[in-house]
């Protein structure tokens, strides 16, 4: 509850969040119900027989007492089956109850064939409002099903993982008082790393005996058990599981474990209750009212896992020190027996009838009344003051100000959806509430309003502070009630019956405020005057429990959705879905679900909590899932854009979209049918463009669509949305990030970043919730702060809720509010506000000293001084500055930081994006309220929002094919429609032609099945495109490859649509800034400059009689800078000034040598030095002293990864230009990025070539031309002139004496002398017309075909008949031998293979089990007698390899083919000529360890083949180790590859026989290896690197004086396990070069 009141003018606010707590005795032993006598006994594997037997209280699974087992024998190796089935995510607690169920149903049908012994998890998402406290106390009070436990872990340092769980039932339990050696390796036997979140949960020190009949402290004691029914409790949703273990070995077959099972649900449907929402206190006192209870320091969960066991490997004994504890728990062993630890769970006694009776007057009596049954429903003029003080189950908190205390409830109801109660003393406090009220009526806020008056004697007789309260607050409140003054004739049943009916009127549909109005008479305090208790009569019942007196009992009517809405949907062919205001986190995980299910595109508004989402699994196959259209509003800034979006079917759900543009065009759109879906029945359609309107919850309509199947289908209006709304998103991205300073669109773009945990928004008025909308960022990348055990079980993402008042969008009340929003959501809130706003409502500020029950706040204030929206409006333009500043602006100069002081508030000053970084951190680390203030201006803001955005052109492509040689790549469609790329590396380049080669190969084969029908352009886009679709990283491309393939398929697109390259690098929306320009780009000459200065100055001369009016000389290749200055000296003496001159130094310079060039040439007027030092930290110091205008080449070059942020360091005035190559940088998309970047700073963008051939010169003009036209338009819109011309530095077509065509680029002066030009209409005539001189091509490569053939290998008592994949030249005495790992096929190798079949020829095979590889039985009964370990598949490849070749072969092996490899290479040397070990281990070291191992791996086993492929591939890829392989956009179809297996008894066989756990450690053998070794890690991989590191330790241990070249190691970045998957090509260019170096010494 939620309270206000106000001792005369006191406003004073009251919660009951603090549960009642009942401390019990240190120790007490309780009896339980008796357990059975009767064993289940069964001999062998256990020293002594075990039991299976019924725990106290209720039904339970196996009991184990450890101290009954002699020997553990084979019983602490894993069960033969474990796994864990992952259902889909639910709307509903019931709905993930009934998924458990019927889970469980469907393996009772089909039980895991042969399995003895296994552990089966259920595990279902279920809405974050199932709290695992709640639904423990709600559900289980009168439940059967012991033990029930409750632990809760908060982390203190880094992410919040996992915060409560709570569960009951018993599918095993373990105890014991001795033989504390054997206790954790029993345990072990069901808990498996395929389960990652199956936990034993127990106590250490407590002795249980005669079946919990009596429990005592005792050292050494211990007693563990694995829930049946679990609730697992994380931020932003909760994880319903339950668990099924049987055993044979103590008889608890399967199927008691199903009839256990099937008996737990029985009893949790017998008990649910949809309904049950009591609050906290009465929830846990109702729970354990009937209860003795034991409190004890030894009595502390804990809880055990396979990763905690594993690392103490049993060696250490049951000591609760070194377990993982919890905060605070409880567990119940029968309905008379709990422990708790770290608990206060005392019971308040009922003392509400005499309490009562002992108030000194009538008033406090009525007080008493009105406050205790409003904390009876969950939810204080001085009586009602004196009253809320005193109860025991409210906090109090006071303020000065009513309307603060008003809005302040207002945003403890928007966050709780529960309603404040505001208690204020009459007269004009009352008034002051209006504003409060107004808002909460706009915008369904439960509010309960508890008004003082004066009786009615004293109305209208002139008494003091007596004004008419009666419908104070007219139709804004949903009902008004007044109570006459307490009189002792009138029964108090009317009081508790009014305050029922103020409540309900407060929480029903339309929900809002609702006015009581109290009047009182003297005395107003504590002073005795004598009243009668003859009007308590008839509350017997009442005084006695805690119900409310009244209870409102609503029938509601469930129906299936309207038919006809129905079939609109499903008929639907381009729907929207439009998310509007969404309150609680049940109804962001509703919205996500059925977006999810519906398919469609999704637009939010920023308070659906939808808008901003926090990604917990960083793959970007999350646009796949659910297709956000973030930039709906910049989007509709294009006309042609609106013509795009034109949805048949609108589904909005929630009121109130904040975005006006979004809004206007809902008017305009016309689909064929709006549907509205909210709780209320208010008209909000101001656009009047409802078809149909439900009044329903969004779980309840969710609910309806989820029984219906939608057929997912994808269609070009949602991929052109897609691409839209990523190249403004890219757009976005790039505006507020390359302007230096810190704007306000840069804070809206990251605020997301700091929403760690539980966090949440609230945004003010006026511009910040515009930029936020506009602005804000809407994938968060928060994978960095998930531990990498759970990322598989997170969903894809969870919404960021954000709130604020839109109800009546005033700035208000908005820090009040936001600090109640921060109670009632209980979350850490972000609030955004302007400075305005601030100050509008600094009375707030006093309410942060009063942090009872709230998490700390962060309060940003964007301060630019004044009103900055006026700015934007049509208003700015036509009124003088005078009026705007005054009347409008409402400039201010108030010292935010001296209020702050003021209020002994922390507070912050930021002015750049570092400070505002540095100031987030600290807010979030220090743990107390802050105020952030950012320092901002009106000019700035209006100025960055007035940069405009255009919309991109895509078209289709399909069938590709590829000329090589001299790197001119073709693609071509069926059409005859042809696309030309170059790439030409040369020595500036870190990739040589094998290097390029190799990967064009490699993208070959990818392209050849890529998915081109929509190919996104520039914008960040391209790069996506190149790792969604050929699933390769972008940054492991070369630059020249990447520039290459962009030019090519760009090519194709302008082909296709018939129309240039320039008008696809522009777009269908560009705004030209001169339509009458010509299309053409000035080129700047080159010259090398050897020579003396007088015939370097007559070369020069005649460049300028050819038409050149810009010139760059090559300086610093002689013996002083002298003798370059003297050069420029002579150019200006021959041809004068009438001619531009660039220098460029490459670097060649230290900083005196550059600075005394710059003082001898300093009068020369050169238009700029390019990299004129050696080093990068001396540019700018370069620039201050020499004075001379600067260019940047090289030190563009070397920029990797981020380019933005990285290239502020340069935008110092005296960087006049960037030149920019795109085939160094990386490409258009890269080179676009930078020479945006460099307009922006009003810097020269100079495109220049690296000596390719006039394909690429002609791809390079018309990007240079699109270059100029940005420039020409940023300079425009910044009301700023351009830098003017700029000579583009594509010189080098001088230097080129033949071409690859007979064509020839046109490039002339033209007739009225503007300096040599290339028209971007020739460049685009010249590729579309270009033909190939064939005699300048020495090789054509199109798709190679790889030889596949079968070999059989005979071995003693099978044959192992092996298919073989084959690339390359068969005479090449380079062999290369793929080995795949478990589950692969050779096909897993192909685009590996086809990249190094120049360089030697590769051949892959399917392993046995694998693939169309057979086992062929000789006369053998058993075929299982035919073992395939590591070691009897090495030597079958030996003979194999003899076979192939006489020479010797060089093996590459992944995982499981790495260590046949790794055997291969230290076994059969002579017949190994070097491996590279992907992955790969030696083996164990231990026995211990590889006897578990084998045992894991045979329990893996029999599950693949009693379950069946599939499950098995579930469980098997949900482990840690891949969980950067499911990242990987090719995750799903390798899966599907992986489903071709079709021996399964084979593959199963495989994976027993060939576990790391039979096979031989090879440690020992690494002392004596002579074949050379690449030792080969994922960066993300951390254990495989760590084994790599320790190979090579320990060879260079033994063999350090020969080990040089003998291994070596490389880690591969952005990758794990499977680095051949996930990062290819950083892969095949490392084996061909360790290749090559094997073969050359």
């Amino acid at each position: 509850m939620l309270a206000v009141v106000s001792p005369p003018r006191l406003p004073l606010l009251t919660t009951t969040t603090t549960p009642p707590l009942l401390l019990s005795p240190r120790r007490l032993l309780c009896l339980c119900s008796p357990r059975p006598s009767r064993r289940r006994r069964r001999g062998g594997g256990f020293g002594c027989p075990l039991r299976a037997v019924a725990a106290a209280g209720g039904r339970a699974g196996i009991v184990i007492d450890v101290d009954e087992v002699d020997e553990v024998g084979d019983r602490d190796l894993p069960v033969d089956v474990s796994f864990t089935r992952r259902l889909r995510p639910v709307l509903t607690l019931g709905d993930g109850l009934a998924a458990l169920r019927q889970a469980g149903e469907e393996v009772k049908a089909s039980p895991p064939a042969g399995a003895g012994s296994g552990v089966i998890r259920f595990e279902v998402l279920v809405p974050p409002s199932t709290k695992a406290l709640k639904w423990l106390c709600t559900q289980f009070k009168r439940s059967s099903l012991f033990p029930q436990f409750y632990l809760s872990r908060k982390p203190t340092t880094g992410p919040s993982i996992q915060l409560e769980i709570s569960g009951a039932g018993s599918a095993i339990c373990f105890h014991g008082s001795s033989r504390v050696d054997n206790g954790f390796d029993l345990i072990s036997r069901y808990l498996s790393f395929d389960l990652h979140l199956i936990r034993a949960y127990g106590s250490v020190g407590v002795k249980y005996e005669n079946g919990l009949h009596s429990v005592e402290e005792r050292a050494g004691s211990f007693y563990f058990f694995i829930p049946q029914v679990e609730l697992s409790e994380f931020d932003g949703y909760s994880m319903l599981s339950s668990t099924i273990v049987w055993d044979d070995s103590v008889s608890h077959t399967f199927e008691d474990s199903v009839c256990l099972f099937e008996s737990c649900f029985n009893q949790i449907w017998s008990i649910y209750d949809s309904s049950a929402t009591t609050c906290y206190e009465r929830m846990v006192t109702s729970y354990i009212e009937e209860l003795c209870l034991s409190q004890s320091r030894n009595t502390q969960l804990v809880y055990l896992d396979a990763e905690f066991l594993a690392v103490i490997d049993g060696k250490v004994g049951m000591d609760k020190e070194i377990c993982p504890t919890s905060d605070q728990s409880f567990v119940r062993f029968s309905p008379q027996l709990l422990f708790s630890s770290n608990m206060d769970l005392c019971l308040q006694s009922n003392k509400t009838d005499s309490f009562i009776k002992s108030c000194s007057n009538i008033n406090l009596a009525w007080a008493s009344f009105i406050v205790e049954e409003f904390v009876r429903l969950g939810s204080r003029s001085s009586p009602l003051a004196l009253s809320a003080s005193g109860h025991p189950l409210t906090t109090c908190i006071s303020c000065y100000d009513e309307r603060s205390l008003g809005f302040h409830a207002l945003g403890y109801g928007r966050g709780s959806r529960k309603p404040a109660i505001v208690i204020t003393s009459s007269g004009t406090a009352v008034s002051n509430l209006l504003p409060s009220v107004v808002e909460a009526s706009q915008d369904f806020v439960p509010l309960i309003l508890l008004t003082a008056d004066r009786p009615p004697e004293l109305h209208d007789a002139g008494a003091n502070q007596a004004i008419n309260q009666v419908n104070h607050f007219g139709s804004f409140v949903r009902h008004f009630f007044s109570l006459p003054p307490p009189d002792d004739q009138i029964y108090a049943r009317m009081v508790l019956t009014a305050v029922d009916s103020v409540a309900y009127y407060a929480t029903q549909t339309p929900q809002g405020p609702v006015h009581m109005n109290c009047a009182f008479r003297e005395p107003l305090d504590y002073r005795y005057q004598d009243w009668s208790v003859d009007c308590l009569k008839g509350l017997e019942k009442w005084f006695i429990n805690r119900k409310p007196y009244t209870t409102y009992l609503g029938m509601k009517m469930v129906s299936a959705l309207v038919m006809e809405v129905l079939e609109i949907v499903k008929k639907a062919k381009q729907g929207l879905l439009l998310v509007g205001a969404i309150h609680t986190d049940d109804d962001i995980w509703a919205v996500a679900l059925l977006a999810r299910h519906l398919s469609w595109p999704v637009a939010a508004d920023v308070l659906s909590g939808l808008r901003m989402r926090k990604v917990l699994n960083s793959s970007l196959k999350l646009d796949k899932s659910i297709l956000f259209i973030d930039h709906i509003d910049q989007m509709l800034l294009s006309e042609s854009v609106k013509s795009w979006i034109s949805p048949d079917v609108i589904v909005q759900i929630g009121s109130r979209i904040t975005s006006k543009r979004v809004g206007t065009y809902l008017e305009s759109c016309s689909p064929t049918s709006y549907i509205l879906i909210d709780a209320h029945p208010c008209r909000h359609d101001p656009s009047h463009v409802v078809t149909h309107r439900i009044q329903a919850t969004i779980a309840e309509f969710a609910a309806s669509l989820w029984q219906c199947n939608f057929q997912r289908k994808t269609s070009r209006w949602s991929d052109i949305l897609k691409v839209l709304n990523s190249a403004v998103s890219q757009e976005i991205m790039f505006q507020v990030h390359s302007e230096c300073s810190l704007t306000e669109p840069y804070v809206a773009h990251v605020i997301g970043d700091a929403l760690d945990g539980d966090a949440a928004i609230f945004v003010g008025n006026s511009m910040v919730i515009r930029d936020l909308d506009m602005f804000g960022k809407g994938w968060i990348d928060h994978s960095k702060n998930v531990n990498d055990a759970m990322m598989h079980h997170f969903p894809g993402f969870l919404g960021a809720p954000v709130a604020g008042n839109r109800g009546a969008s005033g700035i208000d009340g908005l820090l009040s509010t936001a600090i109640g929003f921060s109670i009632g959501s209980n979350k850490h809130v972000f609030c955004v506000i302007g400075d305005i706003s601030f100050l509008h409502d600094t009375n707030g500020l006093s309410l942060l000293n009063q942090r009872s029950q709230r998490k700390p706040m962060t309060i940003i204030v964007i301060n630019n001084h004044g009103g900055a929206i006026f700015s934007l409006l049509p208003i700015a333009k036509t009124a003088s500055p005078q009026i705007l500043e005054k009347f409008f602006y409402t400039l201010h100069d108030i010292s935010i930081s001296k209020l702050c002081a003021a209020h002994r508030v922390k507070h912050f000053v930021v002015q750049t994006k570092t400070e505002l970084h540095d100031a987030l951190v600290k807010s979030h680390v220090g743990h107390v309220d802050c105020v952030v203030e950012v320092e901002n201006s009106i000019v700035d803001n209006a100025n960055f929002h007035r940069i405009q955005l255009s919309a991109p052109r895509t078209s289709g492509i399909s069938e590709s094919s590829f000329f090589h040689e001299g790197f001119i790549l073709k693609l071509c469609m069926d059409d005859n429609i042809v696309g030309f790329g170059e790439v030409a590396p040369i020595e500036i380049h870190e990739e040589d032609l094998l290097d390029v080669e190799e990967q064009l190969r490699f993208l070959f084969h990818r392209m050849k099945d890529a998915e081109l029908d929509v190919v996104p352009l520039l914008r960040g886009s391209f790069s996506n495109w190149i790792w969604t679709c050929l699933g390769i990283p972008p940054s492991s491309l070369f630059p020249s490859v990447k520039c290459g393939l962009e030019m090519a398929i760009l090519n194709l697109l302008a082909s296709r649509r018939t129309c240039r390259l320039y008008d696809i690098f522009t777009g269908s929306n560009v705004v030209e800034c001169n339509q009458s320009s010509s299309a053409s780009i000035e080129i700047c000459a080159l010259l090398d400059s050897s020579g003396t200065p007088m015939e370097v100055a007559l070369a020069v001369l005649k460049l300028v009689a050819e038409g050149f009016t810009t010139v760059k000389l090559k300086v610093g290749r002689r013996e002083s800078p002298a003798e370059d200055a003297a050069i420029i000296q002579k150019i200006r003496e021959i041809v004068g000034y009438k001619i531009n001159i660039r220098a460029d130094a490459n670097r060649k310079w230290t900083y005196k040598q550059a600075i005394d060039f710059g003082l001898m040439v300093k009068g020369f007027c050169l238009q700029y030095i390019e990299e004129p030092v050696d080093s990068v930290n001396d540019i700018v110091k370069f620039c201050e002293n020499s004075g001379l205008p600067v260019a940047l080449d090289e030190t563009i070059d070397n920029l990797r990864g981020d380019l933005i942020p990285k290239l502020h360091q340069f935008s110092h005035p005296g960087i006049v230009a960037l030149v920019i190559k795109p085939s160094v940088v990386g490409g258009f998309e890269n080179a676009a990025y930078i020479a945006k970047w460099a307009h922006m700073h009003d810097k020269m963008a100079v495109i220049s070539s690296a000596y390719e051939s006039s394909v690429g010169l002609a791809g390079y003009i018309q990007f240079a031309h699109y270059v100029d036209k940005q420039n020409a338009i940023i300079s425009r819109i910044k009301s700023k002139g351009s830098c003017g011309t700029v000579a583009h530095g594509l010189g080098t077509y001088q230097w080129l004496r033949e071409d690859v065509s007979e064509q020839k680029l046109k490039i002339h002066a033209p007739p009225l002398g503007d300096g040599i030009r290339a028209s971007a209409e020739d460049a685009h005539g010249y590729l579309q017309h270009l033909s190939i001189n064939n005699k300048k091509i020495e090789r054509t490569y199109s798709e190679e075909n790889l030889r596949s053939y079968f070999i059989q290998v005979d071995w003693d008592k099978f044959s192992y008949h092996v298919k073989l994949q084959e690339a390359g030249d068969c005479t090449n005495e380079k062999v290369v031998l793929f080995l795949h790992g478990f589950l692969g096929t050779s096909e897993d190798w192909v685009p590996m293979m086809k990249a190094l079949s120049p360089s030697a020829r590769v051949i892959a095979v399917d392993l046995p089990g694998h693939g169309e590889s057979k086992i062929i039985q000789h006369g053998v009964e058993n075929p299982n007698q035919a073992s395939v370990t590591v070691q009897v598949v090495a030597d079958l490849l030996l003979k194999l390899i003899c076979d192939i070749t006489d020479g010797e072969v060089f093996v590459v092996g992944y995982s499981m083919g790495a260590r046949i490899a790794l055997h291969m290479a230290l076994n059969k040397n002579h017949k190994i000529s070097g491996a590279v070990i992907i992955s790969g281990s030696p083996g164990l070291r231990d026995e211990a360890s590889k006897r578990r191992r084998s045992a894991i791996d045979k329990s893996r086993a029999h599950f693949l083949s009693s379950c069946g492929l599939d499950s098995f591939l579930e469980t098997w890829y949900s482990a840690k180790m891949w969980a950067s392989l499911r990242e990987h956009p090719k995750f799903d179809s390798l899966v599907r590859t992986r489903r071709e297996h079709n021996n399964i008894k084979a593959l199963s066989k495989v994976l027993a026989d060939s576990s790391i756990g039979r096979q031989k450690s090879l440690w020992e053998d690494l002392k004596h290896l002579k074949s050379p070794l690449l030792i080969v890690a994922g960066e993300k991989d951390l254990k495989f690197k760590e084994i790599s590191q320790e190979i090579c330790r320990e060879i260079r241990k033994y063999r350090d004086c020969e080990s040089n070249g003998l291994c070596e190691m490389i880690i591969v970045p952005d990758s794990g396990h499977a680095v051949h998957i996930e990062n290819p090509l950083p892969l095949v260019r490392a084996v061909r070069k360790f290749l090559l170096h094997i073969y050359q010494t």
